[in-house]
Order: C-alpha cells, then sequence, then structure tokens
C-alpha cells in the first residue's frame, strides 16, 4: 500500500510544486471532518452490532440516534457549498485529495436534507429494522425460524406443509408494509429537495452509477439468459412437480426451495448437504482463507455465528472501525447453503480486513459497494465447485468425478436463477420509488412472473414484496449484487488465464496464494483510491464487462 501512496505523492508533486493554498484549505477540513465522524461512525457500528445480536430495541434506538449524528455531520449545508466550490473550481490537483474530495462531495450530497425530514427517515427505517430483526414467522401458531423454514422448503414432499412454510415467511410483510411505503416516500421528498426525481436517482448518482447504463446491463443479460433460464426452468419444474406430486401447471412459489425462488433448488441426484452435514463449516471457511494467506482468525474471534432467540436471522459483515475490527454475522448450520454464507460474509470481510492504515481514512473502503460483493461471490461460489471441495473434503477422484457435473449444472442454475430474482428486484425497486402509491402487490407478481415465471397464488392480496429486508436496510442497493456476480466471474477469468495459466473452466483455488496476493495486492490495499472502473482495469486488465458472466455460465 505504501508504494501507491507513495505513486499518489509522485504524481501530485509532478502536477505542481507543492500544496496550493485551496489544497491546504481542503486537507485540513478533512483532518476536522474525520476527527469528528470517525468516532461516531465506531459508535454507531457497535450499537448496530451489538442491536442485530441481542434484538434489543433500546440498542436499535441507539444506533439510529448516532446514524442520525453522522448525518447531521455531513448534512451541514455550509461545509456542503465549500466542497462544491473546491470540486467545481479545479483547484485541487494533488489526486489523493482529489478522490477524497470526491467521496466528501458523495458522502454529502445525500445528506443535505432538512433536520427533521432526515431524523423521521432514521427512525422510520430503524423502526423497520427492528421488526426484521425480531419477527418470527408461524406455522401452526408456533413461531419458527429462517433456517426451520428454509429446511422445510428444501426437504418437504407435502405441498400444504410447504404453503405453510411459505407463508410464514411472509408474515412479516403486514407488519412493515406500510411503514415501508412511508419510508420510501420521505426519502422520495429528501430525494425532490435536492433536484432528483426520485431516492432511486439520488442513490445511484452518490454512488457512481447511471439509470441508463443500469437498463442496459439488465435488458443486455434478460436477453442473453432467456433461452437458456426458460430451458433449465422447465428441467427444474419437472422435478419440483414430480417430488411434490403435483402437475407441472400447478406449481406454485411454495414449490421452490426458498421464498423468493433466488437460490438453486437441491434436486439433482447428488444432495451437496451430505458433504457437509459432518463437517465443521467454519473451520472449513477458516482452513480455505489460511491456505491463500488471508488470516481469518481474529474477524471469527470478534464473530457471532450461531443461532438463537432474538438475534438477527439473516447474515452479514461488518467493519467496525476501518480498523482492523471486522465482524461476521451469521445463523451456521453444517450444510451446503451456511458453507457459502460463511464464504461470503468472510470474503467481505478479508476485504475490510487487509484495507492498510497507510491509507487515507476516508477512502478506506471498497471501490465501490459491488466490489466488496464481487470479492464474496467469487469466494461463496467455490461451496459447489467439485475440485474446490475435493480440496477442502478430501474426497477420492471417483467422488469428485460423481458430482462434478452435477456441481457445474448447479453453478449454472444458480446464476440463472439468481440473475432473474435480480431483475426483479431491480425493476421492482425503480419502479417503488417512481411511483408508490401504485398497486405494488400486483406490480410485485407480474415481475416475478415475467423474469422468474412463477405465477402468484390465487386472491393473494398480501404484499409479499414487502418481507424482502433489503428494501429497508439497503435501499436501491440490489442491483450490486448483479454487478458483483459480473465482476466476480471476471476475476474468475482473470485468475484461471492470467495467475494460473489454466484453460480449465474451473480450477481447485485450495492452497494457491498467489490468489490471495492477488486480491490483497490488486483489489484489497487499493481500497477506494480509484473509481470502480478504473481498480477493475488495473486488476484484470479491462474495464467491466459482462462477457466472462455468460461464457462461464451461459454459454
Amino acid at each position: 500500500m505504501k508504494r501507491i501512496i507513495l505513486l499518489f505523492a509522485i504524481i501530485g508533486l509532478l502536477a505542481g510544486c507543492g500544496p496550493n493554498p485551496q489544497e491546504k484549505a481542503l486537507e485540513a477540513f478533512i483532518q476536522n471532518h474525520v476527527k469528528k465522524i470517525k468516532p461516531l461512525e465506531k459508535a454507531a457500528n457497535l450499537a448496530y452490532w451489538d442491536a442485530a445480536t441481542t434484538g434489543n430495541s433500546e440498542l436499535y434506538q441507539k444506533y439510529a440516534e448516532m446514524d442520525l449524528e453522522m448525518r447531521k455531520v455531513r448534512s451541514n449545508a455550509d461545509d456542503f457549498a465549500q466542497i462544491k466550490v473546491w470540486k467545481e473550481s479545479g483547484a485541487i490537483k494533488d489526486p489523493l485529495l482529489k478522490r477524497q474530495l470526491e467521496i466528501l462531495y458523495e458522502d454529502y450530497l445525500e445528506n443535505q436534507i432538512e433536520p427533521d425530514l432526515l431524523k423521521q427517515i432514521v427512525d422510520l427505517g430503524a423502526q423497520v429494522e427492528e421488526k426484521f430483526s425480531t419477527f418470527r414467522g408461524k406455522i401452526d401458531g408456533k413461531p419458527v425460524t429462517t433456517n426451520e423454514i428454509g429446511d422445510i422448503l428444501k426437504t418437504e414432499t407435502d405441498s400444504k406443509k410447504r404453503k405453510k412454510a411459505w407463508e410464514a415467511s411472509k408474515q412479516v410483510a403486514p407488519e412493515v408494509a406500510d411503514d415501508l411505503i412511508q419510508l420510501v416516500k420521505l426519502r422520495n421528498q429528501a430525494a425532490r429537495s435536492l433536484g432528483f426525481d426520485n431516492y432511486h436517482t439520488l442513490m445511484l448518482t452518490v454512488n457512481e452509477q447511471k439509470v441508463d447504463d443500469l437498463d442496459q446491463i439488465f435488458d443486455e443479460l434478460y436477453g442473453l439468459t432467456y433461452t437458456a433460464f426458460n430451458e433449465m426452468k422447465a428441467d427444474l419444474d419437472g422435478i419440483l412437480a414430480q417430488n411434490a406430486g403435483v402437475q407441472v401447471k400447478d406449481l406454485m412459489p411454495w414449490h421452490y426451495h426458498d421464498p423468493f425462488f433466488q437460490e438453486t433448488p437441491l434436486v439433482l441426484d447428488v444432495d451437496l448437504d451430505g458433504y457437509y452435514a459432518n463437517r465443521d463449516v467454519v473451520e472449513l471457511a477458516k482452513t480455505f482463507y489460511q491456505g491463500i494467506g488471508l488470516s481469518t482468525d481474529a474477524i471469527l474471534d470478534d464473530s457471532d455465528l450461531y443461532e438463537r432467540e432474538g438475534k438477527n436471522p439473516h447474515a452479514f459483515c461488518t467493519d467496525i472501525d476501518r480498523a482492523g475490527d471486522v465482524r461476521i454475522l451469521c445463523n451456521v448450520k453444517n450444510n451446503e447453503s451456511w458453507m457459502e454464507t460463511l464464504l461470503h460474509e468472510l470474503g467481505h470481510a478479508v476485504y475490510d480486513q487487509s484495507m492498510t492504515s497507510d491509507t487515507p481514512w476516508l477512502l478506506r473502503r471498497p471501490a465501490h459497494i459491488f466490489t466488496t460483493e464481487a470479492v464474496a461471490m467469487y469466494f461463496g461460489r467455490l461451496n459447489r465447485n467439485a475440485l474446490w471441495m475435493q480440496g477442502m473434503l478430501d474426497l477420492t477422484d471417483e467422488q469428485r468425478q460423481s458430482i462434478e457435473s452435477v456441481t457445474v449444472q448447479y453453478a449454472k442454475m444458480k446464476q440463472l436463477i439468481f440473475a432473474r430474482w435480480a431483475m426483479v428486484m431491480y425493476q421492482f425497486e425503480k419502479q417503488l420509488y417512481a411511483n408508490p402509491d401504485q398497486d405494488l402487490n400486483a406490480l410485485w407478481w407480474q415481475l416475478v412472473e415475467k423474469y422468474q415465471g412463477i405465477k402468484a397464488p390465487k386472491n393473494r392480496k398480501s404484499p409479499d414484496w414487502a418481507a424482502k429486508i433489503h428494501f429497508t436496510i439497503a435501499p436501491c442497493y440490489y442491483h450490486n449484487y448483479l454487478l458483483g456476480e459480473l465482476l466476480a466471474s471476471q476475476f474468475h477469468h482473470y485468475i484461471g488465464k492470467e495467475l494460473l495459466k489454466s484453460d480449465a473452466a474451473d480450477f481447485q483455488c485450495v492452497d494457491e496464494k498467489v490468489v490471495g496476493d492477488f486480491f490483497v495486492k490488486q483489489v484489497f490495499e487499493p481500497a477506494s483510491l480509484y473509481p470502480w472502473n478504473g481498480m477493475i482495469e488495473r486488476a484484470t486488465g479491462e474495464p467491466l464487462t459482462p462477457k466472462y458472466f455468460v461464457e462461464q455460465f451461459v454459454q
């Protein structure tokens, strides 16, 4: 990292004879800003962690208060006016300062909201998130966990029992839908006060993205995956119908293996869960990362890994202080799904952990939210890679060969299914913010049928869309998961061709320290020193492209 910072310093010196008055003023501003925001961010992250691990409502309120304090710092109108002056003046030549100025502008822009409105947004968001974290659906009056619902949808053959489990997964929706719509309207009100047509457009702008560019990518992928997805789903539906004892035309949303049909049903001849059932998936993940030169000991020591009452039922990674305190929250069971989740969340974690103190604090974060997703996805994919499974689970060649064709098929199914699910989320959220007063339930099922080929239950009136927590905790974010998949395939191509010198479609990756070195030096350590496409081009030799995703999973 020091060599990167030194390079920036040399470039800055070549651009002029030293810091000019404007640059000195900006440096002083940054120092003062970081002094204020740094302890607030750490306190907020700790409060959120404590709230998520306990379900304590007072801690959620504390997090909301800390989040509001951070937003207040970034909402200062005079400071933002000065930032705009620096940005538009062209006087900031030093590349390191210029990049920090870009980050400051984006951080301040989305917070230029009237204080009372800002407080309403933060408070309502925290309330909705608390409901998600503590709510448990019920089957026949008995509370059930997310894992229990997942187990039923994976294994049960009785359609009536499957329907009850699916409905339990949606029971949170009526509890939060009205608040979510109000939150959308508040966010839109804030965005319009800043000159944007709605909050969706604002969030893309502050994340260096454009609606037209995303529309083009999603439309292109819809066309490229159309035939492959329909052929795959026809085969899958035949298996699911047979397992449930129904005709294909009678398949309903609860016949798939997760509540949103965003994951791959495990229906092929090999039971991948069985390979992990008697293994400690936490130790497997730890051993793998150690083998490529990325220690996760400190991360796992501070993490919260197992299910319990009141705890957030999902999984996430958090960087507490941008100084090495990185943690993951999981609800681990020894199955292939949690093997993937652990590899995924630890991918986020090693990214955060590897950003060094030499990097200015403002830039000590991933190049983009989708680049950290790409890293997490690259590693998360390994749990169904037969070569990786052989290396980590000590399988014989015969065992590997017996599952290889299935794992390849599963990998393609997974990506086709997820790409279509991401299209639902992107299109729905874009239209949600464009008009939150429309019939959102009808819109949701129209998009589900178009992109996923699943029909709505008859006379279904519940706001099923609201059961997806991401509309609350990560608004206008979900499209980044699909961009992450594209970049993960680009990483896969580069590592195979350039680092491992392999022409094979897959490779083991176990104990390959060159892989860890690549990510540390080319992706992690640069943090957000470069805009996201600049980092990608430096790391892989070309800007982001969907061609390797199509090559890997569609063709």
